[in-house]
């Protein structure tokens, strides 16, 4: 696996390891590594330190930290092909902007999408017939989340500050557990119907930008109905750069029948649960210093 050791690589690590299967990571040894895992150390960036893995042969190769092909391109070229399967973590945030929700797996892709390059990574595992499984994620959280989505919410309804809100708030959303994605992914490894597949992966539902307020104001211990919000123009072409609001300002919501059909797998996770595991089991647990909300008042000032 490359990666393993943060957020998503550290939940499919642990439920790899449930499933009794042999583990070994490439990591650049800045986190603790889990036990009973093989350990590499290095940078997937560099060929001297991707050298350990020539002459390795493994069944599956995971790679949850890969964001372009030559990342991927790379790895393979010195361990080659896996046995079985390339398991490889893509995103949602690959499809252009649709007037037709939800977003299927053959829905456009964005050309000029941050993410093209995990992309060009499937289609040259296509094309290379590599035998692969590929997952398109939402917006993924959970305990270890390092990325500022639950905890931006929980930061200012935990303060008593208002919360930004684009728009009217009716905007929709998704996002899914990494317990689940995790689970999704080791499943995956035993089904023939998997192979050479492109998955969307997230909770069953969407929700609103109002809804998960509420929502994480009710895990927070919080009355929602006594949540402020401040709405703001989310036709200001500056708000994404400032990153006042940590979801995109438009639609977001994927269907993951293909994946809960073929695999027959399905989301363990509500969002009530999951917001609720996060609260518990992540945030509660960190420090109690004061985030910086000076952008929220710039933005409420304008």
């Amino acid at each position: 696996m490359l990666g393993g050791t943060r957020f998503v690589g550290k939940a499919f690590v642990k439920q790899l390891l449930a499933d009794d299967h042999s583990v070994s990571l490439f990591t650049r040894g800045n986190q603790p590594v889990p036990e009973d895992v093989e350990h590499f150390c290095g940078d997937r960036h560099k060929s001297s330190d991707l050298s350990i893995l020539k002459q390795r042969k493994f069944d599956v190769i995971a790679d949850i930290s890969g964001r372009t092909l030559d990342d991927t391109f790379k790895v393979l070229s010195f361990t080659g092909p896996p046995k079985h399967r390339f398991l490889y973590v893509s995103s949602a945030g690959v499809y252009e902007h649709s007037d037709i929700w939800p977003l299927t797996e053959k829905s456009p892709i964005d050309p000029n999408s941050r993410h093209i390059g995990k992309v060009e990574t499937e289609n040259w595992l296509i094309e290379n017939q590599i035998p692969f499984t590929s997952f398109r994620p939402t917006y993924i959280y959970g305990p270890g989340n390092y990325n500022p989505i639950e905890k931006w919410f929980f930061d200012r309804i935990v303060n008593e500050r208002p919360i930004p809100l684009p728009g009217d708030g009716n905007t929709i959303t998704q996002l899914g557990h990494v317990s689940d994605l995790a689970q999704a992914m080791a499943t995956s490894i035993s089904s023939d119907k998997a192979n050479n597949r492109i998955y969307n992966c997230s909770g069953l539902s969407g929700i609103t930008f109002s809804g998960l307020i509420k929502q994480c104001a009710k895990v927070c211990g919080k009355d929602p109905s006594k949540i402020q919000t401040i709405s703001f123009d989310m036709s200001r072409g500056d708000l994404k750069k400032r990153k006042c609001f940590p979801l995109r300002l438009s639609h977001f919501l994927t269907d993951i029948t293909l994946l809960c059909n073929e695999i027959e797998w399905k989301p363990k996770y509500t969002l009530t649960k999951g917001l609720e595991d996060s609260f518990i089991n992540d945030y509660s647990m960190q420090s109690n210093s004061v985030p910086d909300f000076t952008l929220d008042e710039q933005l409420f000032g304008v």
